[in-house]
């Protein structure tokens, strides 16, 4: 079954959108829009599909759309279209206040739509393939880095980077945030540069988290340290290793005695597989596995942080 499907905002994520909703089974590409005409038109000739300039007029031509504009302009996009009844994937992070996030929530709720928070981690397969190793979690880091990208300077990484990984932290270690420290400094522009964070769950796990876009090379790891094993994470490189003691061995004496599990994990980006789901979600009418009530977590959670943040 194929749907009839749209990007709105076709800048360096939304092409991507666009590339894949092109080619998907389950996909036919009606239009990309783009408030750029020659960018709309560029990117429609290069998928094969006709362009618009106003979102508007998708309405009662389309039956799910991709909202990847810039993030201030996402709640006044998706509302207009869940209204009209068009499931929406929304770019993280969802909305910039709880608020909005809410009602966008509760207007899909009423219709019976899709809502589904691009939250593309959770899609990685290496966070997917870990998942099973997970169990008493004791303490996680995380470490995002990456180059300044004068593209994202309305938002700061908080709301641009790390919220990717608060929303990971929330599917792992499954409970509420009790304490947050945080730290920033704004270096490039009016925002936080680079933020530290430490926050603590309520079952007594902590994770220390670190975002920065004053970094040369993109650095993206998470490290989950348990009772009985250590899980290592490289986002960027999609590759997992868990570490534990061998079967039957009660003290480490040597790296010998250290089991090394290397998962082999598929090779498609998780802008797919996120996408795949969407679509899966929309014909079956299921729930996506980022929800636009995960979506509003983050982000309530990410305003927190920002709220405690000593610059």
């Amino acid at each position: 079954m194929s749907i009839k499907t749209a990007v709105i905002g076709v800048g360096s994520l939304g092409q991507h959108h666009a590339r894949i909703l092109g080619q998907h089974k389950n996909s036919v590409l009606e239009f990309v829009v783009d408030s750029d005409s020659k960018r709309a038109e560029k990117i429609a000739k290069a998928n094969k599909t006709k362009y618009l300039t106003d979102f508007y007029d998708l309405i009662g031509k389309v039956n799910a759309v991709v909202v990847a504009v810039p993030t201030p302009y996402h709640y006044q996009v998706a509302k207009p279209l869940l209204e009209s009844g068009i499931h929406c994937l929304v770019e993280k992070p969802f909305t910039l206040n709880v608020n909005e996030a809410q009602e966008l929530i509760e207007i899909a709720k009423s219709k019976n739509l899709v809502l589904q928070v691009g939250h593309v981690e959770r899609f990685n397969p290496a966070v997917i393939a870990a998942s099973p190793f997970v169990n008493k979690l004791k303490f996680i880091e995380v470490n995002r880095l990456g180059p300044y990208d004068p593209r994202t300077n309305h938002i700061g990484v908080v709301l641009d980077l790390m919220i990717h990984d608060l929303d990971i932290l929330f599917s792992l270690v499954k409970d509420r945030v009790v304490s947050v420290e945080a730290y920033g400094a704004k270096i490039f522009s009016e925002t936080e540069d680079i933020a530290k964070v430490r926050l603590k769950y309520a079952n007594g796990c902590v994770a220390d988290v670190s975002a920065s876009r004053v970094s040369m090379d993109k650095y993206r790891k998470i490290r989950i340290f348990q009772n009985d094993s250590y899980i290592s994470i490289d986002y960027a490189g999609k590759s997992l290793k868990v570490y534990t003691k061998k079967e039957g061995k009660e003290k480490i004496t040597s790296l010998f005695d250290i089991d090394i599990k290397k998962p082999k994990l598929p090779s498609n980006e998780p802008l797919f597989y996120e996408l795949d789901n969407f679509l899966r979600n929309v014909i079956e009418g299921k729930k996506p596995l980022v929800s636009g009530e995960q979506g509003r977590d983050a982000v309530e959670l990410a305003l927190n942080i920002l709220q405690n943040m000593v610059f």
